[in-house]
């Protein structure tokens, strides 16, 4: 089981950066395979009923995030969990993924996802409607300016150099649980992300991607973050992989969001207790 650390762009991370590469750097020695940004450029302020999101959260932008952790790290993958692909312009979001897989030496691991708060997007001047479809148009334009040479978008004959370190770019890991989000990874992805979910959910999940795979040559790559307040132990992270899923992305406990110290001291030692 390979094990990512989520949020290093969050709360304590966000007020402080130095924060995030401490942790960062911690979680590489440790042994942690990858950490994972979330992303919100605005947030509902009152929150919308059923929303996770309290108004208050502090968070940087993921890709700046990530790009500062790649310059002190040397292993640690980076990815983002996830990048709401319709709220950027296609041609600026392939920019930010092709520099940072440079940055990183081709350690950048691209979540994409078609997000949900009607209330962000309004505020970023993008509709919500349709938002699956323009996603899938915007995912067309990456693998196009990525694999080099010139091309039309929006009326303009246009290129992108440099493209990312690796050929047709990082790998995609598609979030989401609908059948459409489910559809877009075994069409277009490297990996598919779940959040939130226990073991039972996840093997759901698997074998759902597996009904669909059939035309796939290459396995997908599962990532999930566990459901909220689930005990993490060596006996749940069998359960998991026992499920299907290849990583974990773990939230750290709630406690430790604004000390940077038990943050440091999370990274630190949860990769000896849960894989030992």
């Amino acid at each position: 089981m390979r094990l990512g650390l989520f949020g290093i762009n969050l709360h304590a991370a966000a007020v402080d950066p130095t924060v995030a590469v401490a942790v960062a750097v911690a979680a590489e020695n440790a042994g942690w395979e990858s950490v994972w940004t979330g992303e919100h450029y605005v947030v509902p302020d009152p929150p919308l009923p059923g929303s996770p999101i309290e108004p208050d959260l502090a968070v940087l932008d993921p890709f700046l995030t990530l790009g500062l952790v790649a310059g002190a790290t040397r292993t640690l993958r980076l990815g983002t969990g996830v990048t709401v692909v319709p709220v950027h312009p296609a041609a600026l979001l392939a920019k930010h993924a092709a520099s940072l897989d440079r940055i990183s030496g081709g350690r950048f691991l691209f979540g994409v996802g078609v997000g949900y708060l009607e209330p962000e997007f309004r505020a970023l001047g993008v509709p919500l409607a349709d938002r699956g479809s323009r996603t899938d148009v915007a995912l067309d334009v990456l693998a196009t300016l990525w694999a080099g040479g010139a091309t039309r978008i929006n009326g303009a004959d246009v290129r992108a150099e440099p493209g990312p370190l690796r050929p047709g770019g990082p790998p995609l890991h598609v979030g989401g649980e609908s059948s459409a989000a489910l559809r877009r990874a075994v069409r277009r992805g490297d990996g598919w992300y779940g959040w939130q979910m226990s073991p039972d959910a996840a093997a759901a999940a698997v074998q759902a991607l597996a009904a669909l795979s059939h035309e796939r040559t290459a396995p997908l790559e599962i990532s999930v973050t566990p459901d909220a307040g689930r005990r993490l132990d060596p006996p749940t992270v069998a359960a998991y992989a026992a499920a299907g899923v290849d990583r974990l992305i773990v939230v750290p406990p709630r406690r430790t969001w604004w000390d940077a110290d038990a943050l440091t001291d999370f990274a630190e030692q949860t990769p000896a207790r849960l894989l030992s």
